[in-house]
């Protein structure tokens, strides 16, 4: 039983990258069938790793691992009385927002090279060292498929293109290869995680600002009114303590806004954070708030400049309720001083410098906000995040395997049971640092599928398939089948979230071939998919009899 770490990332410009760090293998494929229009997944036999992000190919090269990375109308007049203007206020503004004036060597890249060509990046990196996996190797990335493991072979030695390996049914005496379970499957698979977390996102969202259960993110917010043209109105944000809901704290814009020397605005802007935040994973921003039916706006900026253009969404709120904001980023206009910028680029999530929140009587393009009055005004808000928009398909798709919740499972004829189970413990463990592997998995936030399936064969996709739950069957299924189905879970809601067994329904002693002339129709796994519960590994049941490694 060998493996390879095989990651298949996506990214927003290109549908499938691929991401393939050499080492610990499992060979999740070799190549999709010609009328598949996935791309093909490299075997693990190859000794290095690549990688491929927003559709220009990068090859992650290692000595030891591989990872196939995949109306309403004004009710009062609006007056434009002249008063004093406060010069003091206004430079105390600009001082805040802009501050005071200031005057491996890789062991087989030949081989790559000859493999993949000329135009790939290569780039040497290692699952089980953190350092090596930087984080800009992984921006853009969306989408990962991964099939890492130890490396597991005869003790006996094996042909130069692992012919025992390959073959899959007469049984040799094995033994780990290379780095330990522990150190794959759960030293390296937490490094992963780490590694791709900002990327690809969380279920629940990136909170921005707030504080959210065992969270909190603070921002530097200032006022910026309309004393910046000449105008009278003046807001502050504080924190109320216990202001929030359920009595916890929350943020607190509030003001007066005057329409007196021709203005009529108030907001609350950040200072740029000190580094860009990206949020390419995300679709769009929500924010948590108690309203005061007013219409309020928005603004978010993806440059470091003072006076730019302002990607913006006006929304309203309910009196006295809280309520969740979803503004999409498709709902974003430039804007720049209350005008369409029609010629400005899309707004890009991935480099969101700072935010703005505004009361004001204008819209856009010389349009009036129905809702506005002059005066008093708050508005508590407790959070901003950035969050998945529904509904959420996996962005992490990881090849276990079948069996990892047996070794220590009570009552359980080990004699019946496949030879990585009876033999966990001689084999270090394996399937129960796999476990452990899959359990930060599922406790990462990131939206999973996690894939276990029967022994690998070199045998073709085709053959009838039986998914199950609770880690109960053996048997034998198609490396080609099980990359089809990692494809198929990364577009599918169905696939979320579950932890599910898999096999053919051939047997281990009936070899399975495709006529070329009459191949099997292609599957839609949605139908498998759609049989799955939530919350079902096997782990159920293992009660307290598990063993600590």
């Amino acid at each position: 039983m060998e493996s390879c770490f095989s990651t298949t990332i996506s990214s927003s410009s290109s549908p499938f990258s691929i991401f393939s760090i050499q080492g610990s293998s499992s060979n999740v494929g070799r190549k999709f069938s010609k009328s598949c229009m996935h791309p093909q997944l490299l075997s693990c036999q190859l000794p290095k790793p690549f990688l491929q992000l927003n559709g220009r190919p990068k090859y992650r090269l290692n000595q030891r691992r591989s990872a196939y990375l995949s109306s309403a109308t004004y009710k009062d007049p609006i007056s434009a009385e002249k008063q004093g203007w406060d010069l003091g206020r206004f430079f105390k503004t600009l001082y805040f927002f802009n501050g005071p004036p200031s005057p491996a060597k890789v062991r087989n890249e030949e081989k790559a090279r000859k493999m993949l060509g000329p135009d790939i990046e290569l780039i040497v990196g290692d699952i089980t060292k953190e350092s090596t996996l930087v984080a800009q190797y992984f921006k853009g990335v969306k989408k990962v498929i991964n099939a890492a493991s130890v490396i597991i072979g005869p003790k006996e030695g094996d042909t130069p293109d692992r012919a025992k390996y390959s073959q899959g049914v007469k049984f040799f005496e094995p033994e780990i290869k290379g780095d330990s379970p522990e150190m794959v499957e759960y030293i390296g698979m937490k490094n992963l995680i780490n590694a791709v977390r900002e990327s690809v996102g969380l279920r629940t969202g990136k909170l921005l600002f707030g504080i959210e259960d065992q969270l909190s993110k603070e921002l530097d917010w200032g006022a910026l009114d309309d004393v910046v043209m000449g105008g009278v109105s003046e807001s502050t944000f504080q924190i109320d303590r216990t202001g929030g809901e359920g009595g916890k704290p929350t943020g607190l814009f509030k003001g007066i806004v005057s329409t007196a020397n021709n203005g009529g605005f108030t907001s609350i802007r950040t200072k740029n954070f000190s580094s860009p935040v990206d949020l390419k994973a995300y679709d769009g921003f929500e924010l948590r708030l108690k309203g005061d039916g007013r219409r309020y706006k928005l603004i978010v900026r993806t440059s470091t400049d003072w006076d730019t253009v302002g990607y913006t969404a006006s929304f309203d709120t309910i009196g006295g309720q809280w309520q969740s904001i979803r503004l999409p980023f498709s709902s974003l206009r430039p804007v720049f001083r209350a005008r369409t910028v029609s010629d400005a680029p899309p707004f890009n999530p991935s480099n969101v410098v700072s935010f703005q929140l505004m009361f004001s009587k204008f819209e856009y393009d010389g349009k009036l906000n129905p809702t506005f009055v002059e005066g008093p005004f708050e508005l508590p808000l407790s959070t901003i995040k950035a969050y998945i928009k529904d509904p959420i398909t996996p962005r992490f798709v990881h090849v276990s395997s079948a069996g990892v919740t047996r070794p220590d499972r009570p009552g359980i004829d080990l004699s019946k049971q496949p030879p990585a189970v009876r033999l966990n413990k001689e084999l270090d463990f394996v399937l129960t640092f796999k476990l452990k592997g899959e359990d930060l998995i599922r406790e990462s936030g990131i939206p999973y599928t996690i894939v276990r399936p029967c022994a690998l064969t070199e045998e073709p996709a085709g053959a009838d398939l039986v998914f199950d739950q609770g880690d109960n069957i053996t048997g034998k299924i198609s490396r080609e089948e099980i990359a089809l189905i990692c494809i198929a879970a990364l577009e599918s809601p169905y696939a979320c979230d579950k932890t599910f067994e898999v096999k053919s329904v051939v047997p281990f002693s009936e070899p399975f071939t495709v006529d070329p002339e009459n191949p099997p129709p292609e599957k839609d796994y949605n139908i498998y998919f759609q049989t799955l519960k939530d919350g079902i590994t096997g782990k159920e049941s293992l009660g307290q009899s598990a063993i600590a490694v």
